[in-house]
């Protein structure tokens, strides 16, 4: 594998799908084919079919139906049809490089975003998948994807990496953001795009931002929620609270469509990756194993750190309402730990 060197800026944010991005970019680019000129060409490869998908690391996960969908490292996609009881992999994925998210709008149409930018459709549930977009010419990972309908959708990603369709995927458009406040380029890592039951779009970013568009994502401004930490994911309830969290345990709520923000409780340190609403209650994971419950939309949380300090990647709800969690080692088979007892 080549050495990855991280510039000043990147090692101040810790990101875990930049960072990963960037070492399974490592492997791609051994795959690369040699022009004529001597310059190396990053080559787009399908996913290999392997034995060990299931211990692939995922970092997106969706429900598709009565289906869950995971992607991951390799282009790895998996998919179960038991509740999460069991998983197998996707019969055909185009690229081989990491996919970080993953969004459906009904049981058979969705999407999923990675490394290289690339953004793939399916219509069949995550059986198969196509090739909408990508740009070898520079590794600007995307991290996130979400679309409304079967029309408009959003990825965000590195460095203020924005794009929007209005036709499914079939042509996705660069959208320049606005300078943040204070001045100085609109260059904030942008890590999660999920919108509000009023349709309201948010993006949770780095440097404790949250970008928010009440018009469709036509224009977008910046709210200051006072943290300095990255926000790397985000969830609306279904009451219509909003939740954001990130780095070393920051957790913020809002309960005005995203227009202000307050610390919710939690005493928790560990760097947060993804929310799920199940059951009456909020969970919500991240690294070394930690899980936290709230049972009261989110003000509060409570919880613990499993022994086995598993890094929690994503969170999915299956159809019968139990929680399915994911790992950079793959499926975690024991969560919650309750269901044991």
């Amino acid at each position: 594998m080549k050495r990855i060197e991280l510039s000043a800026r990147s090692k101040t944010w810790w990101s875990i799908p930049l960072l990963i991005a960037l070492m399974a970019g490592a492997v791609l680019a051994e795959d690369a084919a040699v022009s004529p000129g001597g310059s190396a060409a990053v080559k787009i490869l399908p996913a290999v079919q392997t034995a060990a998908a299931t211990k692939a690391m995922m970092l997106g996960a969706a429900r598709a139906g009565k289906r869950i969908v995971a992607a991951g490292d390799h282009g790895i996609v998996l998919l179960s049809d038991d509740d999460g009881k069991s998983f197998r992999q996707a019969k055909s994925v185009p690229v081989r490089s990491t996919l970080t998210s993953v969004c459906f709008v009904d049981d058979k149409t969705g999407w999923a975003a990675g490394q290289w930018g690339v953004i793939l459709a399916t219509s069949d549930g995550g059986e198969t998948w196509q090739l909408q977009r990508s740009d070898t010419t520079v590794d600007r990972p995307l991290f996130s994807v979400y679309f409304k309908d079967k029309s408009h959708g959003w990825a965000v990603g590195l460095w203020s990496l924005l794009l929007a369709t209005r036709d499914g995927g079939k042509t996705w458009e660069n959208v320049k953001l606005p300078p943040p406040p204070g001045g100085g380029k609109g260059d904030r890592n942008l890590l999660r795009i999920f919108a509000s039951g009023k349709g309201t779009v948010l993006i949770a970013a780095e440097q404790g931002t949250i970008l928010r568009s009440g018009d469709e994502g036509v224009t977008w401004n910046y709210v200051t929620t006072g943290t300095k930490g990255s926000f790397w994911t985000g969830i609306a309830l279904k009451n219509g609270t909003l939740l954001v969290g990130g780095l070393r345990g920051t957790l913020y709520r809002s309960a005005d469509d995203g227009k202000t923000w307050k610390e919710a409780s939690s005493t928790a340190k560990e760097s947060l990756t993804d929310f799920a609403e199940t059951n009456g209650k909020i969970l919500v994971v991240g690294l070394d194993g930690i899980v936290l419950v709230s049972a009261d939309n989110g003000l509060t949380f409570t919880g613990k750190q499993r022994d086995d300090r598993v890094p929690f990647t994503a969170l999915a709800v299956a159809e019968n309402g139990q929680a399915v969690a994911f790992s950079k080692g793959g499926i975690v088979k024991d969560f919650p730990e309750e269901k044991k007892k």
